[in-house]
């Protein structure tokens, strides 16, 4: 498996635990407030921080015209279909169970790479995804009564981790010519666009004032998560094998859970405890470092 550098784990360790502790905040945020609304005000907050990030580091804002038909597909399958299934998920379902739901994600980029792009995973890389798929099935035990009643909000959180997962695996294969800072201010501009007509669609007669909790999560999603965390991600997944990418960031969903059950008074039962070990399965199968002519 590909090893990680210092300046990859330096920028995962904070990714993941920004991603995590945001399932519980988006609960909270969404709560009282228009789920589409509250991820448009994110996304508008969040790209001035991504402005000045790319003005701080010299990066320039132009895309050639001839990226853009691939920039509007990538943000597509990486932001646009993610970030409106998945929110509506969390404001339907339980926000560790939502955080499970969408980290079905690295099951389903194996599968696609396989099938699209030829990728042969190794016996780790296996182990990972395996690992992963029962850590999952052993998350979702106890929900399986209440996900029942709620079958299109589940197949909305499915919907968005394979639709994330193609994206991972485009971006990776991807040609385009950008630095990542850019192509991450684009996709979120091109995101805030898509959110803003969903709400205006759907959620006009819901509109009002986000009260303190709202404005609390909408600002905690704007600075970290658009205006950091999503950035690494994308470097992340230009600069790893997607599974590698993918099953390193598995601590996520663990992260939601026991943030949601400390802060939300969610229940953690046995098979959330059993979990915890299957992702660190997970996550050693792409970070401990290999054996010279190992796999």
């Amino acid at each position: 498996m590909h090893a990680f550098t210092l300046r990859q784990l330096a920028l995962l360790v904070p990714l993941t635990l920004i991603w995590g502790i945001n399932w519980p905040v988006m609960k909270l945020g969404v709560a009282d407030y228009p789920p589409l609304a509250f991820r448009s005000l994110s996304l508008w907050l969040g790209l001035p921080v991504l402005a000045l990030a790319l003005v701080a580091m010299k990066v320039p804002f132009r895309v050639p015209r001839r990226h853009w038909p691939q920039l509007l597909w990538l943000a597509a399958t990486n932001m646009f279909v993610w970030h409106a299934c998945i929110i509506l998920a969390v404001k339907a379902l339980s926000s560790g169970r939502a955080a499970i739901l969408g980290y079905t994600m690295p099951v389903f980029s194996a599968v696609i790479g396989a099938m699209l792009f030829s990728n042969t995973l190794t016996r780790r890389g296996w182990l990972g995804v395996s690992a992963c798929t029962l850590g999952v099935a052993l998350l979702l035990w106890h929900e399986l009564t209440h996900l029942a009643g709620r079958p299109g909000y589940v197949a909305l959180a499915l919907m968005a981790a394979a639709t994330w997962a193609l994206g991972t695996q485009l971006l990776r294969h991807s040609r385009i010519e950008l630095p990542t800072l850019t192509l991450s201010f684009w996709m979120t501009a091109l995101t805030a666009v898509v959110m803003s007509l969903l709400t205006l669609l759907f959620e006009r007669p819901q509109w009002h004032a986000p009260n303190t909790a709202a404005w609390g999560a909408i600002l905690f999603n704007a600075v970290l998560i658009f205006g950091f965390a999503h950035a690494v991600w994308f470097y992340l997944a230009r600069s790893l094998p997607p599974v590698a990418s993918t099953l390193s960031v598995m601590l996520i969903p663990v992260l939601g859970v026991f943030s949601g059950a400390l802060w939300l008074g969610e229940t953690v039962y046995w098979q959330d405890w059993a979990a915890v070990v299957l992702m660190m399965v997970a996550i050693a199968s792409v970070l401990w470092p290999a054996r010279a002519g190992g796999d």
